[in-house]
């Protein structure tokens, strides 16, 4: 065998070493199984029968036929799903716990962390650049994180929507392990992916929907979302959800990813009204309509919850859909000024107060102003102004 050959060789088993270095973490990325007390629960659930989790309303992941339609928009329209500039972001320090009002602040996609008579609880956290079985490929994020997880304060509740990777991110469940005390809401069966990723098991509480718990002061119920689930090529192995938190005279929704149903109505009936709403407003698409809301149905299902601010999540940090960057955003500012809607859209990072919401800035124009949207996208305040 020549050099040359020998040095091709080498240069193969290299590649091939760093590949698998670099993927050796995908098979704990997938997460674990339920088995014992955790699937027995699971097949007590009304949600479940057949071996896996249902909607309460039929949804279709999507329609039969567009994904090579999908996959060629993806493709071609690239810069349109790009921001036309730099994202700015804010890296406030923690602020005292306040004992009557509601906060929150946005990192970025679903990430957010809400302030509810001075007890801190944080939805889907995800810190990672990439949210994939392994950070070499996948969507990756179209800004930073206005700050690091070190710089979080301290949380009383760690809630998780679903299992998808752009809500449930192992290196992120690690560190808040580590680094936090805080307990670990989640829909049923998930607790088996927080069990393989080493979360004690005490910190761990895992609800059907209707089912509620009580942490630090706060109670928590799960409920009903028009979604799916799964981390490999099975689906619905695990439960999805939204989240109701209520503390003695302020209650905040959480929506997860849904698509819109009349599930809105009952939760708003049965739990509101609601100080805020966390309504997804982005990855909506013609082509799997049951699945995530569009704009205008966010408004709406936040309607139907009985909402006074919105914050919408969602959005402006990864590419998952066909739509244009920005377009979630200005559908949003449409909808609420026809519908008198009140909005609160910070920058990733900022901190927004729901009883002094101050006026945005469109910043998402980029310096180009959003005409006819802020009037609508302040507190009533503002709007007179």
């Amino acid at each position: 065998m020549g050099m040359k050959a020998v040095r091709r060789l080498a240069a193969g088993g290299a590649a091939l070493a760093a590949a698998g270095w670099a993927l050796r973490d995908v098979p704990a990325e997938l997460g674990g199984t339920a088995s014992g007390e955790r699937l027995e629960r699971m097949l007590r659930s009304p949600q479940y029968r057949d071996g896996t989790f249902h909607n309460s309303v039929p949804a279709s992941l999507v329609e039969p036929g567009s994904a090579p339609g999908i996959a060629a928009q993806m493709m071609r329209d690239r810069a349109s799903r790009q921001p036309a500039g730099e994202i700015p972001l804010v890296a406030r320090p923690a602020t005292p716990r306040s004992a009557e009002g509601v906060s929150a602040i946005w990192y970025g996609h679903a990430t957010t962390l809400v302030e509810i008579e001075g007890h801190r609880v944080l939805f889907d956290p995800v810190w990672s650049d990439r949210v994939s079985p392994s950070q070499l490929v996948g969507p990756r994020r179209l800004h930073p994180l206005p700050v690091p997880l070190t710089m979080l304060p301290e949380v009383d509740a760690v809630v998780i929507s679903h299992d998808h990777y752009d809500h449930l991110d192992r290196a992120t469940i690690l560190a808040l392990t580590a680094g936090q005390s805080a307990p670990f809401l989640v829909p049923l069966g998930i607790g088996a992916h927080l069990e393989r990723w080493q979360v004690p098991a005490d910190r761990i509480i895992e609800l059907d929907w209707d089912e509620d718990a009580v942490v630090g002061g706060l109670r928590f119920t799960a409920t009903a979302a028009r979604h799916f689930s799964g981390r490999t090529l099975r689906r619905n192995d695990t439960l999805w959800g939204s989240w109701v938190v209520a503390g003695q005279r302020r209650k905040v929704f959480y929506a997860g990813d849904s698509g819109y149903f009349d599930g809105y109505v009952r939760i708003g009936a049965a739990h509101g009204p609601f100080d805020l709403t966390l309504m997804p407003i982005g990855a909506y698409s013609a082509n799997w309509p049951d699945i995530h809301m569009n704009p205008e149905e966010a408004v709406a299902a936040h309607l139907d919850l009985g909402g006074n601010v919105m914050l919408p999540v969602h959005w402006a940090t990864f590419n998952l859909a066909p739509h244009a960057w920005s377009e979630p955003v200005q559908r949003l500012g449409r909808e609420a000024e026809a519908t008198g809607t009140r909005l609160v859209v910070p920058r990733p990072g900022d901190r927004i107060d729901v009883d002094d919401a101050a006026k945005p800035d469109a910043w998402w124009e980029f310096g180009k102003p959003a005409a006819g949207a802020l009037r609508v996208l302040g507190s009533e305040a503002d709007a007179a102004t």
